[in-house]
């Protein structure tokens, strides 16, 4: 009876580092690609293996679009770094879009600290939650002191914020043309289109 809890506990074991060796495998974190293209200042695109392209979303920060202020300057300032560069992938995340969330090294320097180092992106609060992040804290708040990158605006608009007032502002055609004021003898009405009866 001891013998056989002996071996059945060896088995499960065994089985358990094999699951644990596999899962890591198949995480794919601590891969190294080449970077193909920049997209913005927190999203690249890497070839895996000579042939995969994956899309690659810099973890725990966020960068201006390419509408506001800096957007360039961010995009820039990260191919600079990383444009064709062999890259240290280390994965933390799958985002709702299916991107890889990752912390991209080049020759051992961490990318998205540097983004932050240089103000060319904020800390994404919301979504760093490993040890890091609380380090990273304190690059953005040295980036801010220093007035680099973004932080020379008195003011900027963290691009979280920017991203919802364009959605807002967003409206269809067939919205705008619902809400086109008309004048009449009583003053202004919103024009409406025609009802199923034709009136």
């Amino acid at each position: 009876m001891r013998f056989q809890r002996w071996v059945g506990t060896i088995a499960a074991g065994a089985a358990l580092f094999l699951q644990l060796v596999l899962f890591q495998a198949g995480a794919g974190w601590a891969w190294t690609g080449k970077v193909v293209g920049i997209a913005d200042g927190d999203t690249i695109t890497v070839l895996r293996d000579g042939h995969e392209q994956v899309k690659i979303r810099l973890y725990g920060i966020d960068a201006p679009e390419s509408g506001q202020p800096f957007g360039k300057a961010s995009k820039q300032n990260l191919s600079s770094m990383v444009h064709g560069q062999s890259v240290q992938i280390e994965v933390m995340d799958t985002d709702r879009y299916g991107r890889t969330v990752a912390r991209i090294f080049v020759d051992g320097e961490d990318v998205n600290a540097a983004q932050l180092r240089s103000g060319h992106a904020w800390l994404y609060r919301q979504y760093c939650k490993t040890w890091v992040c609380g380090e990273w804290a304190g690059l953005e708040t040295e980036a801010r002191s220093n007035g680099a990158g973004l932080w020379a605006d008195k003011d900027p608009t963290p691009p979280w914020q920017w991203r919802r007032d364009e959605k807002g502002s967003s409206t269809s055609w067939v919205e705008k043309f619902l809400r086109i004021p008309v004048q009449t003898d009583h003053g202004f009405r919103r024009k409406l289109t025609t009802d199923s009866r034709g009136k």
